[in-house]
């Protein structure tokens, strides 16, 4: 955060996250460990990917944190025909002055939502790694920056419905995490009904965080405190996914690195000041599945990963 921003005690900033947190919940109803990792990535200064089935809400819970923060806001619809140039902008040529002006693109925001992101080419898909990984967008041999606070949103559906791209790799690692919407249960069904009779309910939510809000918790959750023995946890298990013998690949030191953060940012969902080795379980398949390639996702079949995670974490041994 600015060294001239404002200060926050613990006590505001646990309000503050709370509100945030129930000012989803309104909209998003039954998935509270969902609305979790969505706060989780927020704190962590990182990106997430809602990937699931369409019509279970992701887009409902991406815009429901994107209305809650008073922030500048894009959506971005991808579709095959996207360019790169229709995200990040271009330069346009004014006869009336001789100059040359760029327009930004509607990259240029605070929180991005980048809706069903697997159906654009992947050259369009690559536009977004430079923005995602350094925070900064360079055209025309000038680079200029995002944020901060900077936040993408993506939503996609499974690779096995028609019409979609898989996103490569090197874009799947920059995501913090990847969630699993799921359908709702019958009761939390019943509630979405009655409650979408008078319209669509995202569209009356009123932001509760300001900019500098975001920037405090984020600050904050980089001072959440984590023992050696969690970070060696951590490093185990990283490890661990390099010498699987499902996995073609294993997880990247930026898959640590990441892992790490949302550690932190977990503890303070929770009202802590400290990490403990119950964070690593409850993150390490939604930080780290989607970063490896198991063999059989490379010989063309199911790419899941998240049984080969839960299993190196079953073999580990849990710091005391």
């Amino acid at each position: 955060m600015p060294p001239d921003g404002p200060t926050h005690t613990p006590r505001e900033l646990a309000a503050l996250l709370g509100s945030l947190r129930d000012n989803i919940g309104r909209v998003f109803l039954g998935k509270p460990d969902v609305v979790r990792f969505v706060t989780v990535a927020l704190l962590a200064d990182g990106h997430i990917l809602l990937d699931d089935v369409p019509g279970v809400g992701k887009t409902l819970l991406a815009k429901a944190l994107a209305r809650s923060l008073a922030c500048k806001f894009n959506r971005i619809q991808f579709t095959p025909d996207l360019l790169p140039a229709d995200l990040l902008g271009v330069t346009i040529y004014k006869a009336q002055t001789g100059e040359f002006s760029f327009q930004p693109g509607p990259v240029f925001a605070e929180v991005v939502l980048a809706d069903e992101v697997n159906r654009a080419t992947p050259r369009t898909q690559s536009a977004l790694l430079e923005a995602m990984q350094e925070r900064q967008v360079t055209t025309d041999g000038v680079t200029r920056p995002l944020g901060p606070p900077f936040i993408v949103i993506a939503t996609q559906n499974p690779h096995e419905f028609e019409g979609t791209y898989p996103l490569p790799e090197s874009q799947l690692d920059r995501f913090m995490l990847r969630v699993r919407v799921g359908y709702p249960s019958r009761d939390t069904e019943r509630a979405i009904l009655l409650q979408h009779r008078a319209g669509e309910p995202v569209e009356t939510l009123q932001p509760v965080l300001k900019p500098d809000d975001v920037l405090a918790l984020q600050k904050h959750t980089r001072e959440v405190r984590v023992d050696p023995a969690i970070a060696d946890y951590i490093l185990s298990l990283v490890e661990a996914t390099r010498s699987h013998p499902e996995l073609a690949l294993g997880s990247s030191i930026r898959g640590a690195l990441a892992l790490y953060r949302a550690v932190q940012a977990f503890a303070v969902t929770d009202g802590r000041d400290y990490a403990v080795p119950d964070d690593v379980k409850a993150l390490a398949e939604p930080v780290l599945a989607h970063r490896l390639v198991t063999r059989t996702w490379a010989a063309g079949g199911h790419p899941d990963a998240g049984p080969v995670v839960r299993d190196v974490l079953s073999k580990l041994k849990v710091p005391s």
